[in-house]
């Protein structure tokens, strides 16, 4: 009898464990889905205005699927987003997913979303998973955006699927791989593409669909720990154009740059007296990487630019500012620039 009764114990207790709800941290940064304007139509709003509680009160139906606990990293539009922020979110992310938490969500501006979402997926060390979201449409404009993806952002969390896929972006239905998104539209709800390899999977109304998974090197697998890096070395991005001149290559040389990402023309391409710029400032210490304004496409080693003879690295696919964003964590690693380059052909 007393086996009995221990049994049917058991059995319930596996049945409560069963449909316990995930626990999910919401982490706040600021950026348009938590900002404010004075009217519907009004374009004008202030990012970062309001806080985690009141965007997680504004879509009750997250509470349904997860416990949810939010906290404020920053407040800020993610034109201001910088190093220190980085960092602190980075370790925090880390702290969560090595203790309760089965995901987390970060909110987050979209200028520099890309960004922060490769900084993650290059330095957090856990394959469970982490998702960026955010908005087009300030939280009082008609039609906001921000509640859906909110929402289907903490399904996305939820997901088993999602473990193992690194960090990704959830906006308008889509969710990307940290790695491959950007931002391609100023203003457009749908402005955030892969150009190189496209969405890896949906989210309509938190019903998730993946249909392909990130092959590059990431959060766990990743040769790079938050909990080894305590600051980012210095590292530019120089534009080039038509009958351009090497006055911003000297300007930042000079300010003591550690790294420069050269948005060449076409193929990573400079203007000539750039290209002599350059390979003087790699002479100098600085460590060069060869890139393209265009914005998809491979940036080839040795094309119409003798890379071995200038001491320059080359991207791969990444576009500048997720190259510099790689840039910054390789030189906060190491200064051997075979190993760096060996890190753009795998993360």
């Amino acid at each position: 009898m007393r086996s009995l009764f221990k049994a049917i114990i058991t059995i319930l207790l596996g049945v409560t464990v069963g449909f316990a709800k995930p626990t999910i941290y919401i982490l706040a940064t600021g950026g348009t889905i938590a900002g404010s304007g004075s009217g519907e139509l009004d374009t004008a709003y202030t990012s970062g205005t309001v806080t985690v509680d009141k965007l997680i009160a504004a879509v009750p139906e997250i509470n349904k699927i997860a416990t949810i606990k939010g906290e404020q990293i920053s407040n800020i539009g993610s034109q201001e987003m910088n190093n220190e922020v980085w960092l602190k979110l980075a370790k925090r992310v880390n702290e969560l997913l090595a203790k309760d938490a089965d995901g987390v969500v970060i909110t987050h501006g979209t200028d520099t979303m890309e960004e922060t979402a490769y900084f993650l997926n290059l330095t957090v060390k856990s394959d469970k998973p982490i998702v960026m979201v955010g908005a087009m449409r300030n939280s009082s404009s008609l039609s906001a955006d921000g509640p859906l993806n909110l929402f289907n952002a903490v399904n996305v969390a939820i997901d088993k699927q999602s473990k193992g896929k690194g960090v990704v972006v959830v906006m308008n239905d889509e969710i990307h791989a940290a790695r491959e998104v950007t931002k391609t539209h100023t203003s457009g709800v749908d402005t955030f593409k892969s150009p190189n390899s496209g969405k890896i999977g949906t989210v309509f109304y938190g019903k998730v669909k993946y249909y392909m998974t990130p092959t590059r090197k990431h959060t766990k697998t990743s040769d790079f720990n938050i909990a080894n890096i305590k600051e980012l070395p210095k590292v530019d991005i120089i534009y080039n154009h038509s009958n351009d001149n090497p006055i911003f290559v000297n300007a930042a040389v000079k300010d003591g740059t550690k790294g420069i990402i050269n948005a060449g023309m076409g193929n990573g391409n400079p203007y000539p007296s750039v290209l002599e710029a350059l390979g003087d400032a790699v002479k100098g210490g600085v460590v060069v990487v060869r890139d393209s304004r265009v914005g998809s496409g491979e940036t080839t080693m040795d094309g119409e630019v003798d890379d071995k003879k200038y001491g320059f690295l080359t991207s791969d696919n990444l576009n500048v500012q997720k190259a510099r964003v790689l840039l910054m964590v390789a030189l906060a690693t190491t200064d051997d620039k075979e190993k760096i380059q060996e890190y753009f052909l795998t993360h």
